[in-house]
């Protein structure tokens, strides 16, 4: 993706809970927004994101929520 071009730029690794593995990408936005793309395994959960995002950043891709995906957590 190109940002030049209006598309995104991944800003961050999303790590799965064995701390190693990648299992998505935080892209910004032109626009200033974040969203998440997951790898060809779809949505797992999420231990950290390296680099680390900042508050606002964690809060609108719902990071809390990233980290418990397929748990059966109620929000």
């Amino acid at each position: 993706m190109n940002d030049d071009k209006g598309e995104g730029v991944a800003i961050a690794n999303l790590i799965g809970t064995d701390g190693c593995n990648i299992v998505g990408w935080v892209y910004r936005w032109s626009t200033g927004g974040h969203a998440v793309m997951w790898d060809v395994h779809g949505p797992q959960p999420v231990s950290e994101t390296r680099p680390d995002l900042t508050a606002e950043q964690k809060q609108e891709i719902d990071f809390d929520d990233l980290k418990r995906i397929g748990r059966g957590e109620d929000g």
